[in-house]
């Protein structure tokens, strides 16, 4: 699914997705801030609150793109509920 399709869609990306990928990758707020240009307090306000991922549409697509960026894959509501994985990646020797 792409970026664009995360951030407008009718279930879209929520603050435990967010919260668990810095989990996966074993990021801070503040390092989640220097990787995707959004302030750590601004981060920080957003996660406070349970739910949807709110938010200006440019700052949710920041943060999405981060951890996009270093593997992360955002899985949508489906029977399972919304969840996030980190995606293996191949070496560059190998591709």
């Amino acid at each position: 699914m792409s970026i664009e399709n995360l951030s407008n869609s009718p279930a879209p990306v929520t603050t435990r997705q967010i919260k668990a990928a810095r989990a996966l990758l074993g990021w801070s707020q503040g390092d989640l801030a220097e990787r995707s240009a959004v302030s750590e307090p601004t981060i920080a306000r957003l996660e406070a609150e349970d739910g949807p991922l709110g938010g200006r549409p440019e700052t949710v697509t920041k943060i999405i793109n981060a951890l996009v960026a270093a593997g992360i894959e955002f899985i949508l509501e489906n029977s399972g509920g919304p969840g996030v994985r980190q995606i293996k990646r191949i070496p560059s020797a190998h591709r």
